[in-house]
This record gives C-alpha cells, structure tokens and sequence, in this order.
C-alpha cells in the first residue's frame, strides 16, 4: 500500500471535481483493474479528500458496468479509512420529496451479477452485512445536513437495482409496499466492499425524483430530470461536505469498527 495521501475518500459525480481545493490527479493501478478514472487528491473544508467518480469524469461507466472493486480498492491503497458515499436517488415514499437527502442505514441489494467481493478464498470471509453504514459517520453526516439547513430524514432503506433501466410501475409499487424509502443503482456493492476493506462509510442520497411517479402523483423518472435536480442540489451537497469536515474529529480518532472482527472461521 502506498503511503497514506489522505483519510477519507469520496465517490460522487463528475461535478465535484470543481468544489476541490489544490487539487491534483492521480492514476492508481489495482489488482482488479482499472477505477473508474483518475484519483483527484485536494483539500475540502480543511481536510485532505481524494475523490474517484464513480461513472468516470464522461459518465462513461453505466451503473451495472462500473469496477466497483478497482474504484474502493483505489481509494483504500491512497489510505482513505473513511468513505463518503453520495448519490443520486428517486424517492419510494410521499413524505420524501424531490430536494430532499437521506441519510441511509440500510439497503436491499436488487442487482444481478455483479462482482461484490474481495474474498474469493482460500480463506472462508463472511463480512456482516448488518450494519452496513457506519454509525459515526451517519451522526456526522445527520448534523452537517441540519446545520446547513437542508431538510435531511436521519434513517432509510435504498433498495439499489441493476440498472441501466427505471423501475416498471409494478416494481416501484412492490417497493413502496415493503416501506423502502430510497431507490439508486449503485450502492451496492459499493457500500459493502468499503467494509471488506474495514474503512467506515456513509450514504448521503439526494432525492431527485419519484421514481416511477406513483407515490408522487408525477410523470415517471427520466435521466434528463435527474441530471437537472443533482445539479441543483450538487452546492447543497459541497455545504454539506465542507461541514462535515469541519465538525469531524482526528479521521484517526473516529471508530469505524472491525469489520472482519468474527468474519473468519479458526
């Protein structure tokens, strides 16, 4: 591993290259293959981040096609022990609106196919999947969203679904039947190898549409609309990014748990 360049690390859209300070690239090889793009490495709200979009700076890389085991591998080699994960989301419930963020404790994984872990053997590794979003950071998150005044729902469930396509109207309705408040493409199994890897990591989901339309009474989701709604919301998410690393602690000092604590047999 190379000597640590920063301690938290952030997945996000193209458009957060510009809210970084000083920044430089980085390429970064991985046993996986190639991330997504390069690595830009640059101070936010007084912290060292590095940034990898997870689509690549084009949005060349479908959800079902990105290498999400290069792209955390990526930043786990920069020395990155925290993860911050946002992304944009539809909403399942009538009470979480468009412009609203949710901070998620939980998902429901939906995809098919996809390569979702680092423990291939020989040794047998069963990471917990139970709490997938570390609890620290969840809090600071929760905060810095109040402290900017954006109105943020503390908990919620994102079932994350293959992609590239939208729901059917049948699906967005099964899901809202189930009480799932988030839908998104690609937190999983994003949200899952950063605990393989032991670094703590937090959702922040920025609600751009209702889904299907069904609980919003509105036209179905298009990807024009989504684009337009994150980029509305791309300089709420910088408030939030910069407070949240104002109000975090040493990154060194913040428990992120021991993921592989029980994980092993012997």
């Amino acid at each position: 591993m190379e000597r640590a360049v920063a301690d938290i690390g952030i997945f996000g859209g193209s458009g957060f290259y510009k809210l970084l300070e000083n920044a430089e690239e980085r390429a970064v090889e991985t046993p996986y293959g190639a991330p997504s793009d390069r690595v830009m490495i640059g101070m936010l709200g007084g912290k060292r981040v590095a940034f990898l979009p997870r689509h690549g700076a084009h949005h060349q890389h479908p959800p079902h096609k990105i290498n999400y085991r290069a792209n955390v591998w990526a930043l786990h080699s920069l020395g990155c022990k925290m993860i911050i994960s946002p992304c944009a989301a539809g909403s399942l419930q009538k009470h979480v609106a468009p412009g609203d963020f949710v901070v998620c404790d939980q998902y429901v994984d939906r995809t098919t196919g996809r390569i979702d872990t680092f423990y291939d053997g020989p040794i047998a590794t069963h990471v917990s999947a139970a709490e997938p979003y570390t609890a620290t950071l969840r809090k600071l998150a929760i905060q810095a969203t109040k402290d900017c005044g954006i109105t943020v729902h503390e908990k919620g469930t994102v079932v994350v679904i293959q992609g590239p396509r939208f729901s059917t109207k049948a699906e967005s309705r099964w899901f809202t039947s189930m009480g799932w408040e988030v839908i998104n493409m690609t937190q999983y199994p994003e949200a899952h190898l950063c605990r393989e890897l032991n670094m703590g990591i937090v959702n922040i989901a920025l609600i751009t549409d209702y889904d299907s339309g069904l609980v919003g009474d509105v036209d179905p989701v298009s990807h024009a609309e989504v684009v337009k709604v994150f980029g509305e919301n791309l300089g709420k998410l910088h408030k939030v990014l910069v407070k949240m690393m104002e109000l975090m602690p040493d990154p060194a000092t913040v428990d992120v748990g021991d993921a592989l604590t029980g994980a092993r047999f012997g």
